[in-house]
């Protein structure tokens, strides 16, 4: 269940489900940009940052979802133990999205710039699915149920 309120001094609107990813990139307003061109985001809030070119705050609806991001903050890193996974050389785990049609999905994420981990396959467990790393260093994966097939 989603519901929303109003905070803070600009009366953003603030979304509350169950879990929402809450990912650290560096340029937030340019991953902005491209989770819009490969994924279909939509921008629902942008908080600057106080120095005019960060990102404290945004939330992008994805499909039914909420995913929140920020810029990282360097002087920040050793307090809440958040880095990019470009400061951190890799990423600690993989954005899902259930698409309609994920052999578009993976195509229109590499034209916008995401590198192929693993192109679109049918899957053991029933699935079509892709992997690709977005140019912030998050990996994601894409995917729809394949037809059952009678036997």
């Amino acid at each position: 269940m989603t519901t929303s309120r109003r905070v803070g001094a600009n009366s953003t609107q603030v979304t509350k489900q169950g879990l929402v990813p809450h990912i650290v990139v560096k340029d937030a307003a340019a991953a902005i940009e491209f989770y819009a061109k490969a994924f279909g985001a939509k921008e629902v809030v942008r908080v600057p940052a106080p120095d005019g070119k960060r990102l404290w705050h945004a939330e992008l609806q994805l499909n039914d979802a909420r995913l929140f991001l920020r810029d990282e903050f360097e002087e920040e890193c050793n307090a809440d133990k958040t880095a990019s996974p470009k400061t951190l050389g890799g990423t600690a785990g993989v954005l899902h999205l259930n698409v309609k049609n994920c052999d578009e999905a993976y195509e229109r994420a590499i034209a916008a710039g995401a590198t192929s981990i693993l192109p679109p396959w049918d899957a053991f467990w029933g699935d079509r699915y892709a992997q690709v790393i977005d140019p912030f260093g998050h990996c994601w994966s894409m995917s729809h149920p394949l037809p059952k097939t009678q036997g």
